[in-house]
């Protein structure tokens, strides 16, 4: 039986650079759990200020954002996967 998201690369960002990290690495290690369930490919990133470099060479059809606070919920790093063209949520 296949499952919905087989054959689909996510990247999960988590963690990140906010005093919110802690929660944003329990949420994302669920949801990257979850996925996974769901037959993806699932890459963990702990979204740092490298984050670019690292999912131009990871190179994911999509990206699950799971940071909390600061950075990963006021448009930064959304602006960092609109200019690198990966598709993303919220």
């Amino acid at each position: 039986m296949t499952k919905p998201l087989e054959g689909e690369h996510v990247a999960v960002l988590l963690g990140g650079l906010s005093p919110e990290r802690e929660v944003s690495l329990v949420s994302g290690r669920e949801c990257a759990d979850a996925l996974g369930r769901l037959g993806a490919k699932v890459s963990r990133v702990d979204a740092g200020r490298d984050i670019a470099s690292v999912l131009g060479r990871l190179k994911p059809d999509v990206c699950f954002n799971a940071l909390h606070g600061v950075w990963g919920e006021d448009g930064c790093v959304q602006g960092v996967l609109e200019t690198l063209q990966i598709p993303y949520t919220h």
